[in-house]
């Protein structure tokens, strides 16, 4: 009863224990050997290695906007993990009293309010030199870093997570980091998330 045109489709027969999407997941978790080149085998091959080095607390992972941008800057990310839909602009600002150049990340929120685009000190405007989307921005420059970078969706449910709870932006390192410890010693300002 079964089309044959079907038929030639299937690539594995899979028991599961549960109906609807734990059995969905179950199938995908038992048929992940030939399903190996398929992305969401990738995905969730990549976000689970990121979720390991912090289970493990190895310190070998980063994670958010600004202490990722710190971590490239400093050579120390292997592989950069982006959310493919990560919606949040980079911005060169000038400060025109100053001469001083600003980069900021903003989200469409921040974009909003105009005191973003103020220096907090003089409250003098800053000039946008530069617009370009962050996910773009590291399509370009990733190389420069000499890291590789690997896109996710928040389709899986370990891509979902690292969309959540990671801000969509994170990085495994190719040696531990601190960056509690690195904040302090610049004296800079621990990045704080607004949610």
């Amino acid at each position: 009863m079964f089309d044959p045109r079907l038929q030639a489709k299937i690539l594995n027969e899979v028991d599961v224990s549960y109906g609807g999407e734990n059995g969905f997941n179950q199938a995908i978790e038992l048929s992940a050997e030939i399903l190996a080149n398929v992305k969401f085998i990738q995905e969730k091959k990549l976000i689970g290695k990121y979720l390991e080095e912090i289970s493990q607390d190895t310190g070998k992972y980063v994670f958010g906007v600004e202490d990722t941008l710190k971590a490239l800057a400093m050579g120390a990310v292997e592989t950069l993990i982006v959310w493919e839909n990560l919606d949040i602009n980079r911005y060169t600002l000038n400060n025109m009293t100053t001469g001083e150049i600003i980069v900021k990340h903003l989200n469409k929120e921040q974009e909003a309010n105009q005191a973003n685009f103020r220096d907090p000190e003089s409250n003098a405007d800053l000039e946008v030199q530069e617009n370009i989307s962050l996910l773009e921005w590291f399509a370009n420059e990733y190389k420069k870093f000499g890291c590789t970078l690997e896109f996710v969706t928040n389709k899986s449910q370990e891509g979902s997570q690292f969309c959540r709870g990671f801000d969509g932006v994170g990085g495994i390192l190719r040696y531990q980091l601190n960056m509690r410890t690195l904040d302090e010693v610049t004296g800079e300002e621990v990045y704080e998330d607004s949610d």
